[in-house]
């Protein structure tokens, strides 16, 4: 085992020893940052000034941006600094702070997902009894169940690897403060510990997949016993962008944990940081707006308001 050291600060992985390259990283996550901010700010502002988008699904639809705009928050800026000035440390507790809030976001995001889920099982499958089964107080309910499963989630890692010393240096091998990348510098104890942890996590992760799969099988037979086409169009329509949205996180995810992992990091290390972290977050609100006539319409309502002010009461209420 390596000696144990007293860390003050982290090395993260820097993008490229050129000037230009960084100033290209740079506008890069500029361009990332600004799309997912503006997206999903206009989801959220949409959801709360139109009362036709006052139901469950776009409830649960805006927590889901508030949540990605968290994500954004947590690695962006912090990357952008890094490119501009050409620095490459993060302290301490800066980087525990990025993995607690990382952790939680991502947890919360995935358990939000599963609720989504059995939103629309219950709307295809249940539909006399929606009203009823998701009616305000459950819906607030799940959804704070998703935020606070996120955060237990996250202290219980956090906690785990920043209450001990690390014995493997402090050079990060990536671009933010990630837990596998963090595992790798921490003394044996830890890294036991934390793989212990890691697999209680999957194996919630596998349940509420689990959840999410059977969800859609019962929506797809129910969907599939609908008399007419239009009928299932219908009914089907309004689950592909949550169907979308949940293959997004999960192929990003278990394409980046499962690929062959390298000694050296490489561009492809850095694109599928990029893609699992941060793509998800700026790809959700694109996804509900195209796929989601409500949205698309609110969406509408919002713009006409804001270029046309004289007609923002009515427009919004209509």
């Amino acid at each position: 085992m390596s000696n144990q050291s007293s860390v003050s600060e982290f090395i993260l992985l820097k993008f490229s020893d050129a000037q230009e390259m960084q100033i290209l990283y740079f506008v890069m996550f500029l361009v990332i940052y600004l799309t997912a901010l503006m997206g999903n700010f206009l989801i959220i502002t949409a959801v709360v000034l139109d009362r036709n988008l006052h139901n469950p699904m776009h409830f649960f639809l805006m927590n889901l941006s508030i949540l990605d705009i968290g994500t954004i928050c947590v690695i962006i800026p912090k990357a952008m600094v890094n490119s501009l000035l050409n620095i490459r440390t993060i302290s301490y507790v800066g980087c525990a702070t990025q993995v607690f809030f990382f952790v939680f976001l991502a947890g919360a995001d995935f358990a939000l997902l599963t609720v989504m889920a059995y939103d629309r099982y219950v709307a295809i499958c249940k539909p006399l009894h929606y009203e009823m089964i998701m009616n305000r107080r459950a819906c607030v309910q799940m959804a704070s169940s998703a935020w606070v499963a996120g955060v237990l989630n996250s202290i219980m890692h956090t906690w785990n690897l920043f209450s001990f010393t690390f014995c493997g240096g402090n050079v990060v091998d990536f671009f933010f403060c990630e837990v596998p990348q963090l595992l790798k510098l921490s003394c044996l104890d830890t890294y036991i510990r934390e793989l212990c942890m890691i697999l209680f996590s999957f194996c919630l992760i596998l349940s509420s997949f689990i959840l999410i799969v059977a969800s859609y099988i019962q929506i797809l037979r129910a969907v599939l016993r609908i008399p007419s086409e239009h009928g299932r169009h219908k009914a089907f329509s309004t689950c592909i962008p949550h169907l979308i949205v949940v293959s997004l996180f999960v192929f990003s995810v278990t394409f980046a944990y499962l690929k062959p992992s390298s000694h050296i990091p490489s561009v492809l290390d850095l694109i599928v940081g990029v893609i699992y972290s941060v793509v998800p977050s700026t790809m959700n609100p694109i996804i509900y707006s195209m796929r989601n006539r409500e949205i698309l319409t609110g969406l509408r309502k919002l713009a006409h308001c804001l270029f046309f002010t004289e007609h923002h009461l009515p427009i919004l209420h209509r």
